[in-house]
């Protein structure tokens, strides 16, 4: 006899659901690879919020959850499947085209290249290397492991990657361009100050600027804390 009341059909949180072949060492490797995207959001931004507070973290943060938002909107438009690799690991209830991943690390990507050419924020143009050698090589990874990994296609991630690209490159000049002239006004604001928000992008060299200052507070005895 059928049981009239069967379970209902059971949906696991894929946020750091990724599957891997067993014994595919560098199956296993892309697989933490592909988790990247997480560790920047949650790791570096709400790290950056506690300990920061600058205003150029802030919006670039603000830029790839609107850029999240549109591959999430142009997914449900266009509704094109996974590939047929997808079925076997068990993840094929979410549209791939575009890929996610491969867009928010292009946006990541070409965003810091953008902040660290023009010498903003904490990153300076004699860092660039950091750019080239570790950004650019874990966002080429993350695009490649979600075709080998078997959730893309290939035309699905470098879709993914052009939008990215393109959407990090927009909203680097939107900010620095159209909302940079704002920035006092947010530092100034009740939230600003409560928070205290702030802006360093016309700093040259920031570590410089606050390993200095730091060394001079030591001398004012109104800096000093009171244990």
């Amino acid at each position: 006899m059928s049981n009239p009341h069967p379970y209902p059909t059971l949906k696991a949180v894929a946020l750091t659901h990724v599957r891997y072949q067993r014994g595919d060492q560098l199956g296993h490797f892309l697989a933490w690879i592909s988790l990247v995207p997480i560790f920047i959001s949650l790791g570096g931004f709400f790290s950056h919020f506690i300990f920061r507070r600058e205003l150029q973290g802030m919006f670039f943060a603000i830029g790839l959850l609107i850029s999240q938002f549109i591959n999430e909107v142009i997914k449900t438009s266009v509704q094109q499947a996974r590939p047929e690799t997808c079925a076997m690991l068990e993840m094929c209830d979410s549209h791939g085209w575009p890929s996610s991943h491969s867009q928010y690390m292009f946006f990541f990507a070409v965003y810091l290249t953008l902040l660290t050419y023009h010498r903003i924020g904490a990153l300076f143009r004699k860092q660039m290397w950091i750019v080239g050698f570790v950004v650019w090589p874990m966002a080429i990874l993350t695009l490649y492991s979600r075709v080998y990994l078997g959730y893309h296609s290939v035309v699905q991630v470098f879709a993914g990657a052009a939008l990215g690209a393109v959407l990090g490159g927009g909203w680097f000049w939107v900010v620095n361009n159209l909302m940079w002239c704002r920035f006092r006004a947010i530092e100034e604001s009740a939230f600003g100050r409560f928070f205290y928000v702030k802006d360093t992008s016309h700093i040259p060299n920031v570590l410089k600027f606050e390993y200095e200052n730091a060394r001079a507070a030591r001398k004012h005895v109104s800096y000093r804390r009171a244990d």
